[in-house]
């Protein structure tokens, strides 16, 4: 009767009644909110490139759309969503299909790492356009 209540979980699963890690929920509903703040984020950021690259004088253009600083929150903004919504599903992905353990590990420590560098190079280059320098 025990086995028809909880399943398939471990004793300790049973236990912690957290399941098999415990944070599958919460990187789940990260990666659907991260993707519901990405659709205006995309859209803004399409419109800018249009409105400056397309309808406008082009590169120059664009340096002045990324100068203004909303258009370059906005930015920055639609950057780190990006690049933590792509660092987390490469984080599932890793998770769910590399097995060895310490391939899985260095997999997930570089994939960490090149998106932080991403980030701060990303930051800083909106930064540098923003303040002029």
């Amino acid at each position: 009767m025990a086995n028809v209540k909880h399943g398939l979980r471990s004793p300790l699963g049973r236990a912690r009644g957290l399941g098999a890690a415990g944070h599958g929920t919460e990187h789940w509903l990260t990666l659907r909110l991260t993707s519901l703040a990405l659709v205006p984020l995309s859209l803004y950021f399409m419109y800018g490139f249009f409105e400056a690259v397309v309808f406008g004088n082009g590169y120059t253009s664009a340096l002045l759309w990324v100068k203004h600083p909303v258009n370059a929150g906005m930015l920055l903004l639609f950057l780190g969503v990006g690049y933590h919504h792509t660092a987390n599903g490469l984080q599932t992905v890793i998770e769910d299909y590399v097995h060895q353990e310490g391939i899985k590990f260095v997999s997930l420590l570089l994939t960490k790492a090149m998106f932080w560098l991403l980030a701060v190079a990303s930051i800083l280059a909106v930064l540098k356009i923003m303040l002029g320098a």
